[in-house]
C-alpha cells in the first residue's frame, strides 16, 4: 500500500531530556506558505546533519514567518541564548570562551511561556540549562574555525541581531529633592589582572583615549547611533552632558524609560529600575474567588468575590486613583514608589473597576465562571484590552478545594470494593481516590495516564468501589477493538460486576437500559449513531475511553457523545492534547461544558497566544485540576514500576476472520479421524499455523495480497495503538514468526504513522542490517521496525523503540522475551511497554492462559517450551484447544 497526500505539511518539536529534541513532519489542513514550507525545510535539513547547530542557527535566523508553536518555542529558547550572546560587550575579546548563563528569571520566564509540546514532562530548568550547555559548546566550536568577527558570523545569518557595545547608561532614583533621577554613563574598561571587566565613567574614556582617539570614537559608536534616533540622547551628547553624571527631571526620566528599547537596540546596554521592567503590574484589578464555603460543590455552585486596585502592587483607594487622574502623563511618587501615569488608562480602569464591584456586590458568579475567569477576566469584567492588568487569585476556600484536586496526595483513599481481584500500585490507588472525589464534586475528570499505567484497571476499581454503596447505570463507550479487552478485564479484576455489552458481535445484545438496576453498558462510538435509545437514557456515568475519539469537534461522532445526559463524566486517554489546542477543548466540552468558552471563544483566546504567550501558562492553571496526568518518566511512578511492563492486548476476529476460522475447524476435525502416528502430528502443527495466520489476516492464510484492514481484528488494534505512539513521536518494533506478512503490516503502519518504516526479516542482506539500525536510532523519526522474529530475536540493539508489539505468539516465552530485549537492553533510557497480541476466542487465548496457568505453577519460564507439546493432545482436547469459543 502506497501512501501519498497532497497535504501541506508543517514541523513539530519534541522535547527530549536533558536539553535535547527533535523534528518531525505532520500534515495539516491548511495552507502553508511557501517561503514558510521552505524555511522549515532548510531548518529540518539542519537537524539531520547537526541538532545542537540546528539549533544554533534557529536562535540566530532572521525570521520573516510565522512558525509552528513548538517549533517557535525552541526559536525562543535558542533566540534567548544569541541575546544573551550579543548583550555581553567582551564578546569579541573572548570568542570561543564566551558562555551564554540563563537568568532564573530568564529561565522562569522560558517555563511559563511553554506551549503544549510532546515531552513537556522533561521542561525545567535543567533542560534550559543543558540546552544552552549545548549551544555554548556549538558556538566554541564555530568560533575556532571562524576567520572574522564574532558579529560578522551572526550578522551574516540575521543583520538585526544587535550587539552590546561597550557603553552602559545607568538610570537611578536619587534623593535630590530637585532631581528625583540621576543619569550615568559607563563603559566597559579593558579586564583587570584578575580577568574582571572593570566599569568606569564615560568621562574617564576622555583621558584614556583623548578626543580623536579612533578608539574613541569606536566606544562612542552605539552612542551616536541612539544619538541619531533619539532628540533626548542627542541633546546629551551635543553639549558633552553624556560624560557626567546629570539630574534628571521627572518629566525627562520619563522620556529615556520609553526610549530604553530603542536604546538597547543601537548596542547602549540599559541598567533601569525594577519597577520599570515591571510596569504592567503598576495598575493592576484584583480579582479574589471562593473566599467562603459554597452551599455545595459543581460548576453551577455560587462562590463569592471581591476586587481591588493597586498601583505599584500597593492597594489604592477610588479617591486616590482620582487624585493621579488629574495629573499629566509622566511618572508620579506614590506610597513611596514611582509609578507610570497614563490618565486615560486610569479613568478607564475605573470605570472597569466600578462595573465589576457591581458585578460583585450582586454575588452570582458560577463556580464556572469563577474558574474561566483565569483566561477570560477582561471579557467577563467587560474590560477593554490593554487598559490594566487583571490578577485573578483564588480565595481560601476555593484554593483549596483545588489544591487537593491538584495533589492527589492530600485526597483521602478510596477501597476498590469487595471481590476486586487485584492490588493498585501507589499512583494508581490514588488515582481511584481522585476519580472518586470528582465524581462526588460533580465534576468532569479526564484520567489522561500514560500508555501503560493501567487507566482501564483504575476505572474498573472505581466502579466497584461505588457498587458497594449503589449499583449506578454506567455508560462505558470504547472503539469497537476493545471490547474484548474490557470485558476480559471486568471480568478478571471485578467478577461482581455487572455488564452488558451493546454491539452487534455478542449473541445476546442489550436494547435497552434496565431502569431498576445499574450496571456497566459497554457500547461503541459507532453504535451511539444507531441507538436513540441511549441517548434519551438518563445516566449516572459515562465513561469514554480513547476519548481522543472526539478531538474533532465537527464530526457527527462528537456531537453525539456530547448529547449523552449523565451526572458524571469521565474520559479516557493517553494524549490529552499534544499540538492541537483545538483538541483539548473539544474534550472539555464533553467533560465539563462552558469551561473554555464556546469553540468560538476559545478559537479567539488560541490565536491571542501566538501574539502573548504568558497565556500557556494560564491556560496550564485553569484545567490542572480537571486532568490527571502520570507519566512512565515521572519519578514518583518509575519507582513504582517495572522496567519492562507487559500487557495482554486483546482483539476479536473479523466476519471473514470468523468464518475461515470455523471452516478450518470443521476440516481440521474430520482429517483427526483418519490420521495418527508422525501424519497427525505434521497435520496439528500446520494446522496450528493456518489458524495464527487467520487470526492475523484472512489475505496472510489465503496468499492474497489486498490485507484490508477492516478484515482483522488485530489490523484494528494495531492501528490504535499506533496512533497514539505516533501522537508521542515514539518509535514501535513489531515482531511477527512470519515473513510473508513482514510487508503487509509495514505497508499498513505507514498509513498509520504517515512515515516510512523498515523491515527487517531472515531474506535481509547481512550487509543491509547494519544501515536499518542506524536509520532507525538515527535522528530522523523512523517510527516503526517490522521484524521476524528469528531475524531479529538476536543481535540487534533498537534503543530507541520504548515500544514492542508481538503482533502473532511464538508461544515460547524464552523467545519472545529475546526478541523484547532488543528494545530493552543497555542505552535504553525509558520504560519499554510490551503489547502482547491475542484474538479473543481462539486458539491464542487458550494456549496463552494454559502457559499462564503453566509458568505459575513452575514458578519459571521453560526454555525448551515450544509447539511440539500441543501434538500430544487427544482428539478431543486438540477440539476444544482450536473450537471457537465467541
Amino acid at each position: 500500500m502506497e501512501y501519498t497526500t497532497p497535504k501541506p505539511r508543517e514541523l513539530i518539536a519534541i522535547i527530549e531530556p536533558d536539553g535535547g529534541y527533535a523534528l518531525d513532519w505532520q500534515y495539516v489542513n491548511k495552507d502553508v506558505e511557501e517561503y514558510c514550507a521552505k524555511f522549515q525545510q532548510n531548518i529540518y535539513d539542519m537537524y539531520l546533519a547537526d541538532r545542537d547547530m540546528a539549533l544554533l542557527m534557529l536562535g540566530a535566523a532572521k525570521k520573516n514567518v510565522v512558525l509552528p508553536e513548538t517549533v517557535e518555542y525552541l526559536f525562543k529558547v535558542a533566540s534567548a541564548f544569541v541575546k544573551c550572546l550579543s548583550r555581553n560587550p567582551d564578546l569579541e575579546a573572548l570568542r570561543e570562551k564566551a558562555k551564554g548563563l540563563p537568568e532564573d528569571k530568564e529561565q522562569d520566564e522560558l517555563l511559563a511561556e511553554a506551549p503544549f509540546i510532546n515531552g513537556a514532562e522533561y521542561l525545567d530548568r535543567h533542560w534550559i540549562t543543558c540546552a544552552w550547555d549545548k549551544l555554548n559548546k556549538i558556538f566554541s566550536k564555530e568560533m575556532k574555525k571562524h576567520q572574522g568577527t564574532v558579529a560578522e558570523y551572526f550578522i551574516s545569518k540575521n543583520p538585526d541581531i544587535h550587539f552590546a557595545g561597550k557603553v552602559y547608561f545607568h538610570l537611578v532614583e536619587s534623593k535630590k529633592e530637585d532631581y528625583p533621577f540621576a543619569l550615568l554613563a559607563t563603559y566597559a574598561a579593558e579586564p583587570s589582572a584578575v580577568g574582571k571587566a572593570r566599569h568606569l565613567p564615560l568621562k574617564n574614556a576622555l583621558m584614556e583615549y583623548g578626543q580623536n582617539s579612533k578608539k574613541l570614537l569606536e566606544l562612542l559608536s552605539t552612542v551616536n547611533k541612539a544619538a541619531g534616533q533619539s532628540q533626548f540622547i542627542s541633546g546629551l551628547v551635543e553639549t558633552g552632558e553624556i560624560f557626567y553624571p546629570i539630574g534628571l527631571y521627572p518629566d525627562e526620566a520619563y522620556t529615556f524609560l520609553k526610549e530604553v528599547p530603542l536604546y538597547e537596540s543601537a548596542g547602549v546596554l540599559c541598567r533601569i529600575p525594577n519597577w520599570w521592567r515591571k510596569k504592567a503590574e503598576s495598575l493592576k484589578m484584583s480579582v479574589s474567588i471562593g473566599e467562603k464555603a459554597a452551599s455545595f460543590v459543581g460548576l453551577d455552585a455560587l462562590v463569592d468575590f471581591n476586587v481591588h486596585l493597586s498601583l505599584g502592587g500597593e492597594k489604592i483607594t477610588v479617591e486616590e486613583l482620582n487624585k493621579l487622574v488629574s495629573e499629566s502623563e509622566g511618572l508620579a511618587f506614590i506610597k513611596g514608589k514611582w509609578v507610570e501615569v497614563d490618565p486615560i488608562k486610569l479613568r478607564e480602569t475605573l470605570a472597569a473597576y466600578e462595573h465589576a464591584k457591581r458585578e460583585a456586590e450582586r454575588g452570582e458568579l458560577t463556580m464556572m465562571e469563577a474558574m474561566r475567569m483565569q483566561l477570560s477576566a477582561e471579557k467577563l469584567l467587560n474590560i477593554k484590552d490593554n487598559i490594566c492588568e487583571v490578577e485573578v487569585s483564588n480565595g481560601e476556600w476555593l484554593e483549596t478545594i483545588l489544591a487537593q484536586l491538584k495533589s492527589p496526595d492530600n485526597i483521602k483513599a478510596v477501597g476498590c470494593g469487595a471481590n476486586f481481584n487485584a492490588t493498585l500500585r501507589e499512583y494508581q490507588q490514588k488515582g481511584l481516590g481522585w476519580l472518586y472525589t470528582m465524581k462526588e464534586l460533580g465534576l468532569g475528570a479526564c484520567l489522561a495516564d500514560d500508555m501503560g499505567l493501567g487507566k482501564t484497571i483504575q476505572v474498573i476499581a472505581l466502579l466497584n468501589s461505588i457498587r458497594m454503596k449503589k449499583e449506578e447505570r454506567v455508560l462505558l463507550v470504547v472503539p469497537a477493538s476493545l471490547i474484548s479487552n474490557w470485558t476480559s478485564e471486568i471480568a478478571r479484576f471485578a467478577p461482581m460486576l455487572k455488564h452488558y455489552v451493546i454491539h452487534p458481535q455478542e449473541s445476546r445484545i442489550v436494547t435497552e437500559a434496565d431502569d431498576s438496576s445499574g450496571g456497566v453498558y459497554i457500547t461503541t462510538y459507532g453504535m451511539l449513531l444507531r441507538l436513540e435509545w441511549i441517548k434519551q437514557t438518563e445516566w449516572d456515568i459515562i465513561v469514554l475511553d480513547e476519548a481522543q475519539a472526539i478531538k474533532n469537534a465537527g464530526t457527527k461522532q462528537s456531537k453525539t457523545v456530547k448529547q449523552l445526559k449523565a451526572r458524571s463524566r469521565i474520559a479516557l486517554t493517553g494524549t490529552p492534547v499534544e499540538n492541537r489546542l483545538s483538541d483539548l477543548w473539544s474534550i472539555f466540552d464533553f467533560l465539563n461544558k462552558g469551561l473554555l468558552g464556546s469553540a468560538k471563544e476559545f478559537t479567539e483566546f488560541s490565536k491571542k497566544l501566538k501574539e502573548n504567550s504568558e497565556g500557556y501558562a494560564k491556560l496550564k492553571q485553569m484545567i490542572s485540576p480537571f486532568i490527571m496526568r502520570r507519566l512512565k518518566t515521572d519519578k514518583s511512578i518509575i519507582a513504582d514500576l517495572p522496567e519492562k511492563i507487559e500487557m495482554k492486548t486483546y482483539s476479536t476476529l473479523s466476519k471473514r476472520q470468523a468464518a475461515l476460522y470455523s471452516s478450518m475447524v470443521d476440516e481440521l476435525q474430520r482429517k483427526l479421524e483418519t490420521t495418527e502416528g508422525i501424519e497427525r502430528k505434521g497435520l496439528v502443527l500446520a494446522a496450528l499455523t493456518k489458524f495464527k495466520q487467520i487470526c492475523n489476516h484472512p489475505d496472510q492464510y489465503l496468499g492474497q495480497h489486498t490485507y484490508a484492514e477492516n478484515e482483522s481484528g488485530k489490523y484494528q488494534r494495531l492501528r490504535e495503538i499506533c496512533e497514539t505512539i505516533y501522537e508521542k513521536r515514539e518509535r514501535v518494533i513489531v515482531f511477527t514468526q512470519f515473513k510473508e506478512i513482514t510487508e503487509p503490516i509495514a505497508a499498513f503502519l505507514k498509513d498509520v504513522f504517515q512515515h516510512e518504516g523498515l523491515v527487517l526479516h531472515g531474506e535481509t542482506p547481512v550487509a543491509k542490517r547494519k544501515d536499518i539500525v542506524a536509520r532507525f536510532q538515527g535522528h530522523e523519526y523512523v517510527p516503526f521496525m517490522v521484524l521476524s522474529i528469528k531475524a531479529g530475536g538476536v543481535g540487534l540493539n533498537l534503543t530507541a523503540a520504548n515500544h514492542v508489539i508481538h503482533f502473532d505468539r511464538w508461544w515460547n516465552p524464552a523467545v519472545e522475551n529475546q526478541a523484547t530485549d532488543r528494545a530493552f537492553r543497555i542505552g535504553q533510557r525509558k520504560n519499554v511497554l510490551v503489547h502482547k497480541f491475542i484474538t479473543k476466542g481462539t486458539v491464542e487465548e487458550k494456549i496463552d492462559r494454559m502457559i499462564e496457568e503453566k509458568i505459575k505453577i513452575t514458578s519459571e519460564i521453560m526454555p525448551d517450551m515450544n509447539e511440539r507439546w500441543i501434538t500430544e493432545m487427544d482428539s478431543r482436547q486438540l477440539m476444544d484447544l482450536f473450537r471457537l469459543t465467541v
